[in-house]
């Protein structure tokens, strides 16, 4: 029986979510189930076997179609062996062998990826990066995160961190990051990043403008409340998000400058903002960019939005396909 069937998991804290696709990347299939965190997470791994073993039986097909699973997930990836740890916001403190349970609790083969990659390899397959082999992407949302696929091949690094994104250094000596250093990127273009820029740059701002009232009333302050009140002329929004986009424009005009991907994919929550946001960044891009690098790179934005995890997941199984 041909194998042509892949199944993508992408593990999140609040949801879990599936997709059946083909070999070529085409989601026939897909749903999703509450991500239950209790008793450290305990509960995970068998609810992603029972989901998935749940499906295969409504759907009645054959595991012998299956070409294999592949899971993106938080925390620290393992590949070789299988394992994730400090996966915090699922509870998972300790090392938890993933991979030898599904592939227990399933009968198909299983392989595992850190999220931001997953999503990043499923945007360069089947999204904005065109099937590329050099595209880099940068999630922004809770936190700044990113992958990197050159020549063909994730960048992991010797210790899985390659493509962190989120802790380039933008500004010395600035905010204090979770990771302990200061000035990430991430404590500036993550939704909480730019709430802190709202705040600091209300304190200072002595003029009109509603973001300003409702951040001195105590109101509840997103970013999205910043980024459309800057659509609409709010002049303190505007200024934080210019301010934003500097940073992001650096930060993104130093990876393209290093690596001269075909196309930086932009994506996660903060860039529903649209070309807004990225004809901003785009200016700033364009003044650190190299000048080979100004005529050869693209900056894009994502398109798979909450796809992009499921199809990249899957893609990772395509390892297990027979030459």
């Amino acid at each position: 029986m041909t194998k042509d069937k892949l199944i993508g998991v992408d593990l999140g804290g609040t949801t879990i979510k599936f997709a059946i696709l083909t070999i070529e990347g085409e989601i026939q299939e897909k749903w999703a189930v509450p991500t239950n965190i209790l008793d450290d997470g305990s509960h995970i791994v068998p609810d992603i076997v029972n989901s998935i073993n749940k499906r295969l039986g409504l759907l009645k097909l054959d595991r012998e179609r299956i070409v294999g699973i592949g899971m993106g997930t938080p925390g620290t990836v393992d590949r070789q062996n299988g394992t994730v740890e400090a996966a915090y916001n699922l509870n998972w403190k300790n090392i938890q062998h993933v991979r030898e349970a599904v592939q227990k609790g399933t009968g198909l083969d299983f392989t595992i990826d850190n999220d931001a990659n997953s999503a990043a390899i499923g945007e360069q397959w089947k999204g904005a990066g065109e099937n590329n082999p050099n595209v880099a992407f940068v999630t922004l949302g809770t936190g700044v995160g990113g992958g990197i696929i050159a020549n063909g091949h994730m960048v992991r690094g010797v210790f899985g961190a390659g493509g962190e994104f989120g802790h380039v250094v933008v500004e010395p000596n600035g905010y204090l990051c979770t990771c302990g250093n200061r000035g990430c990127l991430e404590q500036y273009c993550s939704a909480p990043g730019v709430v802190h820029l709202a705040h600091d740059f209300a304190d200072e701002y002595e003029g009109n403008s509603q973001l300003k009232q409702m951040l001195d009333n105590g109101e509840d302050v997103t970013s999205k409340t910043v980024f459309d009140l800057a659509k609409n002329g709010d002049f303190l929004a505007t200024e934080i998000v210019d301010k934003m986009a500097y940073y992001l424009g650096y930060a993104t005009a130093s990876l393209s400058n290093i690596l001269n991907p075909a196309y930086v994919v932009i994506g996660g929550g903060v860039s529903a903002a649209g070309s807004f946001l990225l004809n901003k960044v785009q200016k700033h891009w364009t003044k650190y960019a190299f000048s080979p690098v100004r005529s050869s790179t693209k900056l894009k934005l994502a398109v798979l939005g909450n796809d992009a995890g499921v199809i990249g997941a899957a893609s990772l199984a395509r390892e297990f396909i027979k030459k």
